[in-house]
């Protein structure tokens, strides 16, 4: 198979029913779906199964018991299980364009990883959506955004689907080009090069985290966040600690200030244990 999109979460059956719908459409349907599930109960297990015989490859569900935010852990579990050799990484929470997959495969590069966004929707519009607005795509376009209520400005630029407007605004954005859990890709050569994700580190800047150390190991970034385009639905985030973002900040400086690659809180420790 071409790629692997492994997606994470925990608990939100309505939104994951989306983000899964979202990729039946894909005009690009050679990958699998990785399931990476922080602890969720079964209503997720019942869902992906719903899911199962929709894509071209069976669902994988990687799953851990609740013990906290350990999102690092869940990811680099999936990694383990995935079988691909070029990973796109993402949340249950951002439900993609159909051309996402294809725009990850067509930018893919030896040398590189990419750095999408998201466009983030109100809470009312993320409830509105259905899986019909999606498989149509309207829930894309700024005309139906526009008659739910959502407000326009710069911002929607994003959601213009022109590949050269896209092209040009990649080149134009001051957002730097970190790795962005919700939407970013890499080979998987690279990111077990590294060790994977730092189970260290819980919720806030983890995933910049390894794309930092992927830069310390001599890799370049892609811009496509105007190109690979998801939605994100909005929620509560009860698991913001700042005191555990603080300490997050701090591994990221002193892994900036010493060029760390490797770390040792990573994928080695759970390949004798994938389920622990």
């Amino acid at each position: 198979m071409k790629l692997s999109v492994i997606i994470s979460t925990y608990n939100s059956e309505d939104w994951l029913r989306n983000v899964l719908t979202g990729y039946t459409v894909q005009t690009e349907q050679d990958f699998e779906i990785v399931i990476a599930d922080d602890g969720s109960t079964e209503k997720t297990k019942s869902l992906i199964a719903s899911f199962q015989g929709r894509f071209n490859y069976p669902i994988i569900h990687v799953w851990q018991k609740d013990a906290g935010f350990r999102k690092c852990r869940i990811l680099n579990k999936a990694i383990l299980q995935s079988q691909s050799d070029y990973l796109l990484f993402t949340d249950g929470d951002c439900i993609p364009r159909k051309d996402f997959v294809a725009t990850h495969l067509k930018h893919k590069e030896a040398g590189y990883f990419l750095s999408g966004g998201y466009f983030k929707l109100p809470k009312s519009i993320s409830e509105a959506i259905t899986q019909e607005d999606i498989i149509t795509q309207r829930c894309f376009t700024l005309s139906w955004l526009k008659r739910q209520g959502l407000a326009m400005n710069f911002k929607v630029t994003k959601l213009v689907h022109n590949t050269y407007f896209a092209a040009f605004m990649n080149w134009l954005t001051p957002t730097k080009r970190s790795w962005n859990g919700h939407n970013a890709s890499g080979f998987k050569k690279d990111i077990i090069a590294i060790n994977g994700f730092n189970e260290l580190l819980t919720y806030g800047g983890e995933d910049r985290e390894m794309g930092e150390r992927l830069f310390n190991l001599g890799l370049l970034s892609k811009q496509i966040r105007y190109s690979a385009i998801c939605v994100h639905l909005d929620h509560e985030r009860g698991y913001v600690d700042y005191e555990k973002i603080k300490h997050n900040l701090e591994i990221r400086r002193y892994n900036s200030k010493h060029k760390i690659t490797y770390i040792k809180h990573g994928l080695d420790k759970l390949k004798n244990n994938t389920f622990a």
